[in-house]
C-alpha cells in the first residue's frame, strides 16, 4: 500500500472526525433544515393567510423569522468548515513547493484559530451582557443572549474544526472534507 493510500484511509477512518461530521450532519442538514421548513409554513401561513385573507398578521412575526436565521447560519458555519464549502483562494498554490504550500495552509490556519477563538470570547461576552444592555428584538423584546451563546459556539467549533484540519495535514498531508453520503 502506497504512504498516500494509507495516510488517506487513516482519515476515512478516524473516529474522532466520523463522530464530528456525524454531528455536524445531524445538528446543521437536520435542524437546518426543520428550521428552514418551519420559517417557510410560517411565512406563507402569515403573509397569505394572516395578513391578505385576514388582514391581521401575526404579531412579532418579523422577530421569529430574523432569529430563525440566525439559528440557520449558527448551525451552518462549521458545517461549511467541515465540507470545504468556506472560500479560498488558491492563486499562488501552483506556483509554490509541496512543502511551502502546506506550511502557508497551516499558517493561515493557525491565523484563522486565533481569530474565531477572539470571535467566540467576543459572541460569548455580549452574550453575557444582552440582557443588561436590553439587546432585544423590536416586538416581541426576545433578548438576543442565547442566540449569541449559540453563535459563540458555533464559531468556537469552527475554530476546533481548523485544529483537526491542521492535525490532518500534518499527518495525512491533506485535508479530509465532510462524507454527507448516505455512509454514516
Amino acid at each position: 500500500m502506497h504512504v498516500n493510500d494509507k495516510a488517506e484511509q487513516q482519515g476515512h477512518n478516524n473516529p474522532l472526525l466520523k463522530w464530528i461530521d456525524r454531528l455536524l450532519i445531524a445538528f446543521s442538514i437536520i435542524g437546518g433544515g426543520i428550521t428552514l421548513a418551519v420559517m417557510t409554513v410560517y411565512s406563507v401561513f402569515n403573509v397569505l393567510i394572516m395578513r391578505k385573507a385576514l388582514n391581521s398578521p401575526i404579531q412579532g412575526a418579523e422577530d421569529y423569522l430574523m432569529l430563525s436565521l440566525v439559528v440557520v447560519v449558527a448551525l451552518s458555519i462549521p458545517f461549511g468548515a467541515r465540507a470545504g464549502s468556506h472560500i479560498e483562494i488558491e492563486v499562488l498554490e501552483s506556483r509554490m513547493s509541496e512543502r511551502f504550500a502546506k506550511l502557508s495552509m497551516i499558517f493561515v490556519k493557525l491565523l484563522g484559530i486565533v481569530l474565531l477563538s477572539f470571535m467566540t470570547w467576543r459572541l460569548w461576552e455580549a452574550g453575557t451582557k444582552a440582557v443588561r444592555f436590553g439587546e432585544t428584538t423590536q416586538q416581541l423584546l426576545i433578548s438576543f443572549e442565547p442566540f449569541y451563546y449559540l453563535l459563540a459556539f458555533s464559531v468556537g467549533l469552527y475554530a476546533l474544526i481548523l485544529m483537526l484540519d491542521i492535525w490532518q495535514i500534518l499527518t495525512q498531508g491533506k485535508i479530509r472534507h465532510i462524507d454527507t453520503g448516505a455512509g454514516l
